[in-house]
């Protein structure tokens, strides 16, 4: 008792409150509802707005930030940490704004552990890094990219790259790990040491950027930008031929992909050979992103390799799932970037699929749905899709946009309510159903499934 005493009275009444309660609902909320990961938060920080430099105190901490990409490197690092024999807490729900952060760190906080050599890594949408690092100072920040990402929350990119550049500037002896092929990190005026990531090798002949690209013109001068290779969007090889402002030095970069598949890749980094077990184009970025925290952090390459090539999926990251036998592969997708990535993913499959699309426009998905007129679903047309199963809250916004794109809409499956979609999903061919969903579209998916019993935990 004495001992408890003296833990509690090293924080402030409101802090110890604040604590005390958001886990007496944390609890409650896991029993009744099966999750609930940002109410305690709010809770916690209407006590105490302070509230997470008393709960991080003692990890080194990490945290994750970036347009696309961020949940699946979170997970990449946590596990790199976890498989070298760190103890790591994260916010593995994907609650990335400051209440669920708040939630997961309480959810993990005791009043009598210092936290000494516990990692801590956290992924942080883009608009909250700076009230995150208002009363939490990192070891380590990494940004993944910057796209366009909704649009009537974030408005272009250049604003997302403004709120990331505040949450920064707040903590300047910070390390920095950054993505070098994307033009808006380089040449940064601030104080913190940065190291860079990137592609020394092209992924396919081009230096041309699409005409839908972000990004496309000199943040020095503003003349359109010049490159030696275009990985992706704009991410690549990039200089200005007006001004000179060019792609910084690559600290950790991939060297070659040696193999590219459905299932993963086969990737040199700095000289050595790394398999990644998510596929796609984007995921070798994720993996070089965890590859380089990881190795800031000290850890050997043994663990790193293992753990990239044991990687699981995160929910609704390329997630599989049998129902009634049939296969699905969940892919959540936000924005222009992020899709057409995702679509080359299925290009990787040659066999007949089956597609599904679910658009929803709620505010954690954008209520802009236009940029969908950005995504280039034309490619798809070199596949044999067999069904077309159409979803979400604007399903008929999109169901326009494939029928402009050339689907054949006698293959079309409108589906205006769950149990509408269910019945589509089941009466698919047995080819593989990928389900491409936004975010709160995956979230009811994911809700609808469990119901149903095809997945174990929500969560």
């Amino acid at each position: 008792m004495k001992k408890i005493k003296k833990e509690v009275s090293k924080i402030k009444i409101n802090s110890f409150l604040a604590i005390i309660t958001s886990k007496l609902i944390l609890k409650t909320s896991k029993l009744l509802f099966k999750g609930g990961s940002n109410f305690p938060g709010k809770i916690a920080l209407f006590f105490d707005k302070h509230i997470i430099s008393t709960v991080s105190k003692g990890y080194t901490t990490i945290l994750v930030t970036g347009t696309n990409g961020k949940t699946t490197t979170t997970s990449m690092i946590c596990n790199i940490l976890k498989e070298s024999g760190k103890e790591v807490i994260t916010n593995n729900t994907g609650a990335n704004m400051n209440t669920g952060i708040v939630s997961s760190l309480i959810s993990n906080y005791s009043f009598f552990s210092k936290n000494k050599d516990k990692f801590a890594v956290i992924e942080v949408d883009e608009a909250y890094l700076q009230l995150i690092t208002e009363d939490l100072k990192p070891t380590l920040i990494t940004v993944t990219n910057l796209f366009r990402d909704q649009l009537d929350r974030y408005g272009e990119v250049y604003t997302t790259y403004s709120k990331i550049l505040e949450g920064i500037l707040k903590t300047p002896n910070t390390k920095l790990v950054l993505n070098g092929d994307e033009s808006l990190l380089g040449k940064l005026d601030i104080p913190n040491p940065i190291v860079y990531y990137g592609f020394n090798k092209a992924l396919r002949e081009d230096n041309k950027v699409s005409i839908n690209a972000d990004s496309k013109f000199c943040k020095v001068c503003k003349s359109p930008y010049s490159y030696d290779f275009v990985t992706y969007n704009h991410l690549g090889s990039y200089f200005c031929s007006q001004c000179g402002y060019k792609r910084p030095t690559l600290k950790y970069h991939i060297d070659e992909i040696l193999e590219l598949t459905p299932e993963g890749s086969t990737v040199i980094f700095n000289d050595d050979t790394y398999c990644i077990n998510q596929a796609g184009e984007y995921n070798i970025y994720n993996g070089l992103c965890a590859y380089s925290v990881g190795k800031e952090l000290n850890i050997d390459n043994s663990a790193i390799k293992t753990s990239l090539q044991n990687q699981s999926t995160s929910f609704g990251r390329q997630e599989t799932i049998f129902i009634d036998g049939k296969e699905l592969k969940i892919i959540l997708v936000k924005n222009p970037a992020g899709y057409d990535q995702a679509l080359n993913t299925i290009l990787l499959d040659k066999k007949p699929i089956n597609l599904s699309v679910i658009l929803n426009d709620n505010y954690a998905d954008g209520t802009d749905v236009s940029w969908i007129w950005d995504v280039d679903f034309e490619k798809l047309n070199s596949l044999t899709v067999d069904n077309i199963i159409i979803s979400g809250t604007r399903l008929y916004d999109m169901a326009i946009r494939l029928k402009i794109a050339g689907f054949n809409r006698d293959k079309f499956v409108l589906c205006e309510n769950d149990e509408e979609l269910l019945n589509g999903l089941k009466n698919t061919t047995n080819n593989t159903t990928y389900i491409l969903a936004t975010y709160t579209a995956m979230l009811q998916l994911r809700k609808l499934l469990f119901s149903e019993g095809y997945i174990e935990k929500l969560w």
